[in-house]
């Protein structure tokens, strides 16, 4: 019996034998005369053919490592010209192929097999008349090499096998078992460009139309190989061209239409999609896409479509024919007369060059908005050269070309810039280091600057409260009548009782001049001289925000002076924001929101005119346009402090296209909104589409949440924005871009962020944000509180560093302890205290910045014994908000010299960008005065990625991520700029080091942390990110940011400055040195170096590299390049997160 069970075990290995005996005699038989020897070959042949037929295992020896079978039969098969030889040896290639295919295609071609298969059938195809099975088996071997060999379609063409293939499907079209191996050789090689052009030229666009047809059961396979064979061809535009030419789109439409009506149980669904991969590849070219629509395309996708979607498994339907009908999809005209700012600030002078100079060089009468040609005809010149790479080029990853590679520019260097007697008018800011201190600082600590209030700089204010909610009795105000005068206008804490300092939600009282509603019914409050007044009940926060207080905060909008001259504020910055005590998970994206729902609403648009109203309701271009007052529609309104709405469009119903304003002497940046809404219905859905967004991508994608702050809800109790909105999702639209506004490139469209809500109160006003709002007048007045925080042991001052262009205070802050004593010896200890510089908000639209520097200021000017170690340790020089203008103005990026000021660093001008200047100037008396900052950072907020994390400055990581040869002595420098972000990581729940990085980019050596870094020679130059969206790790894993972890992130940053302090010590740098030798070993693991793959384009200037999520761009087309973005500094995993946040423990050491 156990003979019986071995005996196909040892038959293999007799086979296996066998087969090594016979390539041996095969070899030998290569070696000597071939005529002679045609018959011994065949019968050889034959017999290996038939062994490795039955025997499994003789194939794995032939292939085996170290054989030399594969050599022997390719040798055997390229020099015999017996026919029967070459079919043997066919068969053996098919049959060892077939199974295990991978490798052992990688090894055929490695040795050479394709070239000779190839020269196989070039020279049979001249041997008449052809033999048919010679024919099917070379086919069926190339359709099996093809896709494994990368230059197949090269050395197909080189050999002249193209027309070849090309005929054999001439003269076989009814021969369907040698015409599917040819059409799927002639599909691999129209993966070509060049190929595809030449094979169209030889008449295999004719002949796959030939095969192609209505709905048919039989030969679907080889339906669906021609198909896929006629995509590729169409891949060509100037086959696209003249496929579009003899009206061959029609005849694809109703080809579909064809197989969409009797494919009624769906098993052919593959076919569908080729037929629509064929239409979407003639789209590609102007031409196609206007046949498509002369053809009602539009309509019969649309149909097709709408028929699908309850059907789950036709989504790959659904979402190729959404592809097409958004590509061919008129482009619009955005509805504005002019893509530039509604609101326009003259400058001092213009720089020649500049972004404004360009928006001036503008002839009179261009159009601005969209482009007179809406396609870049350019991008249709077919530029398809014959290259002997082409192939070659594909798969490669190419060089992020925007890292410098200068080592001499990578270097810091101190410069010099101004003379030193220029940067001693900068004393004033630092008298604390000064023979003045004594007499004039110590006796009072906390010494202010004190805020102007200019009584004619604003007309009478606003205050926003259910003015628009009267009873149906009450006639509305008049739009003539007078705006409520600010100084009318007082706060009563008329409540029953005392006072109860910690009651949570305690109410206040607003009076104002008139009466008012409260939920629809008239409330009678005191009566004055005046008249009636009324009383709204308003939430009194003072328990829960110490430093918010709506009277100040009155005071600070009469000194703050805007552009517009705001005479309204916004109720959530006036009674101010308690943030949520529940988590806000990051939002589970729906199924086939964008795919399904949006892009198919948006496409009925075209489909169903009829049905838009096209109604506009708010419009900053047109002051005087009659807003609709007939209950039907919403009421906007976006004319307060840092508010942005431009034009608001109703579409449906509760439907609505929303425009945001550009920044201001700028024609672009569109991303903060701020805006208020009325006159909503409760329980019903509406949709907004904000239409003109210029970024490629967005967190909205990725479980973002726009804020919304009801005025109801306040007043019941619940002062706070929530992160609200469901279908939520960006997206390309059908809006076109012009090339003034995309930096010359034509052809780009805009992007929508869409969001749906329902409101849930009667008669409620609500504003929506981008981000939590933080207004140049909160900062001021939370100044104001902070100041009134002082005690004898805090030294707290406040300066105005300069005055900006719009003719607001910037503030400077300066924070550290008071000496113990006025003795000679605890001055000069105090003098002798290292400075940390922080800044912030020098972009107005990254609002979470200003939250992370309350969170800090808060920290600093706090009793705890950390605060209190924290000052004793430093002196700190802040600036809050770098960009008061724009943040009052409502910009997003700009300033209102309409420049980026984050990239004026360099070189910025005193007049044109004054905070940069004087912020610049401070840094360098710093540094002239033996002061050099031990840490500068500068708060960022970020649009497109997770966490909070830092940017830095490296010479070495910057080096290992290109290919300058350098030496280490080049590249000698201290770690210890990765000591805060690590010790960070071990603190911040929110912040996360993976991701951050220390490599400088050419596009940023303009910005602050660079600048600080090479200029000032501060080595811990930082610019901090925050996210706008959540965190993807750590203790806030799924969950969306809030005021209270932004704060929260502000705080941790400053107990990391004073666990750093540890490391900066003399006393302790002995111990420090050793971490960062582990440290630098760590960084020259390969696998920490992060791959940097995408080259810097035109960008609108961001401090944020690209955010590479994987994003459903089903209905999206990717046939361009996005030039919005920069390039990913992947993450940098260096060091591992600690897991334990114990303060000030041994346990943080750096290893």
């Amino acid at each position: 019996m156990w003979q019986e069970m071995n005996k196909p075990k040892m038959a293999t290995e007799k086979g296996a034998s066998r087969v090594l005996m016979l390539l041996g005699q095969l070899e030998r038989l290569n070696e000597g005369p071939k005529a002679s020897d045609t018959d011994a070959t065949r019968q050889i042949t034959g017999r290996i053919l038939h062994i490795i037929q039955t025997q499994e295992k003789t194939r794995k020896e032939m292939m085996s490592k170290g054989s030399s079978g594969m050599d022997v039969i390719l040798s055997t098969l390229e020099n015999t010209r017996d026919l029967q030889t070459t079919l043997n040896i066919l068969s053996i290639l098919n049959e060892l192929l077939t199974v295990g295919g991978g490798r052992r295609t990688g090894v055929f071609v490695s040795k050479g097999g394709t070239a000779i298969l190839l020269q196989l059938l070039v020279s049979s195809s001249k041997d008449l008349p052809l033999n048919e099975e010679l024919m099917l088996h070379i086919h069926s071997l190339l359709f099996k090499v093809g896709p494994k060999d990368r230059k197949f379609g090269v050395k197909a063409r080189l050999n002249g096998a193209l027309n070849v293939t090309v005929n054999q499907v001439k003269h076989n079209l009814q021969n369907h078992k040698l015409l599917l191996p040819c059409l799927q050789v002639l599909r691999v090689y129209s993966g070509n460009l060049v190929n595809a052009v030449s094979l169209g030229k030889s008449g295999a666009l004719e002949l796959m139309f030939e095969i192609i047809g209505p709905f048919s059961k039989k030969s679907t396979t080889l339906l669906k190989v021609a198909l896929d064979t006629l995509a590729a061809l169409l891949k060509s535009k100037m086959n696209a061209r003249w496929a579009v030419d003899r009206g061959y789109m029609p005849t694809l439409l109703a080809i579909y239409q064809d197989w969409h009506r009797n494919d009624t149980r769906h098993r052919h669904m593959i076919i569908r999609k080729s037929i629509l991969g064929c239409i979407k590849n003639l789209t590609n070219i102007k031409l196609g896409r206007k046949a498509f629509i002369d053809a009602n395309g539009m309509r019969i996708l649309y149909n097709t479509s709408t028929e699908c979607l309850p059907v789950r498994t036709l989504d790959p339907l659904v979402n190729t024919s959404s592809l097409i009908m958004r590509k061919c999809f008129p482009k619009n005209r955005l509805p504005l007369p002019t893509i530039k700012s509604v609101y326009q600030y003259p400058l001092p002078h213009i720089l020649a060059g500049g972004p404004v100079a360009q928006l001036h060089s503008l002839p009179p009468g261009v159009d601005d908005v969209v482009d007179e040609s809406d396609e870049n005809e350019g991008t249709e010149v077919d530029t398809e050269n014959d290259t002997e790479n082409e192939d070659d080029e594909t798969g490669h990853k190419t060089q992020n070309d925007d890292i410098e590679t200068d080592i001499n520019k990578l270097r810091p260097r101190q410069m010099q810039a101004r003379p030193f007697d220029e940067l001693r008018v900068y004393e004033r800011f630092c008298l604390e280091f000064t023979q003045y201190f004594k007499v004039n600082d110590f006796q009072s600590p906390g010494s202010v600057t004190p805020l102007s209030v200019d009584p004619n700089l604003h007309n009478p204010l606003i205050i926003p409260t259910k003015q628009n909610r009267r009873p149906k009795n009450i006639q509305p105000p008049r739009s003539n009548d007078p705006p409520l005068d600010l100084d009318s206008i007082s706060i009563s804490k008329a409540l029953e009782g005392k006072p109860d300092p910690d009651l949570a939600c305690s109410l206040g009282r607003l009076v104002l001049d008139g009466e008012i509603s409260v939920n629809g019914e008239s409330v009678n409050g005191p009566q004055e001289e005046s008249g009636d007044q009324a009383v709204i009940e308003v939430p009194d926060t003072a328990a829960l925000l110490p430093l918010h207080d709506p009277d100040l905060y009155l005071e600070m909008v009469k000194g703050t002076r805007s552009v517009p001259a705001y005479t309204e504020v916004a109720y959530p910055d006036y009674f101010g924001h308690v943030a949520l005590n529940l988590r806000e998970p990051i939002l589970e994206r729906a199924y086939g929101v964008q795919s399904r729902t949006k892009i198919f609403q948006d496409i009925e648009r075209l489909i169903h005119p009829s049905d838009i109203l096209d109604r506009v309701v708010y419009d900053l271009d047109n002051q005087s346009c009659p807003i609709p007052d007939n209950g039907e529609s919403l009421k906007f309104n976006s004319k307060f402090e840092s508010g942005n709405l431009r034009k608001a469009i109703q579409i449906r119903k509760f439907e609505y296209d929303l425009i945001l304003n550009s920044d201001i002497n700028s024609n672009h940046y569109h991303q903060w909104f701020y805006f208020e809404v009325g006159n909503m219905r409760p329980g019903v859905r509406y949709r907004f589409n904000i239409i003109n967004c210029e970024k490629s991508n967005s967190q909205f994608n990725y479980g973002m949440q726009v804020l919304m702050y009801s005025v109801q809800e306040a007043i019941n109790g619940s002062p706070q924005w929530v992160r609200t909105g469901s279908d939520i999702c960006y997206y390309k639209n059908h809006f076109s871009r012009s090339s003034i506004a995309a930096g010359g490139q034509k052809g780009k469209s805009y992007f929508s962020m869409t969001f749906t809500v329902t409101f849930q109160q009667k008669d409620d006003v609500c504003y929506f944000a981008y981000h939590y709002p933080y207004t140049y007048s909160m900062l001021k007045m939370h100044l104001q509180k902070l100041s009134g925080m002082c005690t004898n042991e805090i030294y707290y001052r406040q300066d105005e560093l300069c005055e900006t262009l719009g003719g607001n205070s910037c503030p400077l802050l300066t924070i550290t302890a008071m000496p113990e004593s006025s003795s000679n010896e605890h001055i000069s200890q105090f003098r002798s205290r290292p400075v940390v510089f922080l800044s912030s908000r020098v972009h107005p639209g990254e609002t979470n910045s200003s939250w992370v520097m309350k969170g800090s200021l808060e920290f600093l000017m706090s009793c705890s014994p950390q605060a209190q170690s924290l000052r004793e340790s430093y002196i700190f020089k802040i600036i809050p908000m770098l960009n008061p203008d724009g943040v009052i103005n409502g910009n997003h990026r700009c300033s209102l010299s309409g420049e980026d000021l984050n990239r004026q660093w360099q070189n910025p001008n005193a007049e044109l960008h004054p905070t940069i200047y004087h912020a610049k100037s401070l840094l360098q008396y710093l540094r002239a005065t033996g002061r050099t900052p031990l840490v500068f950072c500068d708060y960022h907020g970020h649009s497109r990625k997770k966490n909070v994390f830092m940017y830095g400055c490296s010479v070495k990581e910057t080096v290992w991520q290109t290919n300058v040869n350098t030496s280490n002595c080049d590249l000698h420098e201290d770690l210890g700029y990765r000591t805060l972000p690590k010790l960070l990581s071990q603190m911040a729940p929110a912040f996360s080091l993976s991701s951050c990085s220390f490599v400088v980019e050419r596009s940023k050596e303009a910005t602050a942390r660079v600048v600080v870094w090479r200029e000032i020679g501060v080595q811990r130059s930082y610019t901090m990110e925050s996210t706008l969206c959540g965190c993807d790790q750590g203790k806030y894993k799924g969950l969306q940011i809030g005021t209270r972890e932004l704060e929260e992130m502000g705080a941790q940053f400053c107990v990391g400055l004073l666990r750093l302090r540890r490391f900066t010590n003399p006393l302790e740098l002995h111990n420090h040195n050793s971490h960062l030798l582990d440290m630098e070993n760590d960084l020259k693991d390969p696998r920490s170096i992060p791959n940097i793959t995408s080259p810097t384009t035109y960008v609108l200037e961001e401090d944020e590299p690209a955010f590479l999520e994987e994003v459903d761009y089903s209905a999206e087309s990717n046939d361009e390049n996005d030039p919005d973005f920069e390039p990913d500094l992947q993450d940098n995993r260096v060091l591992p997160d600690p897991s334990s946040d114990s303060e000030i423990s041994r346990q943080d050491s750096l290893t």
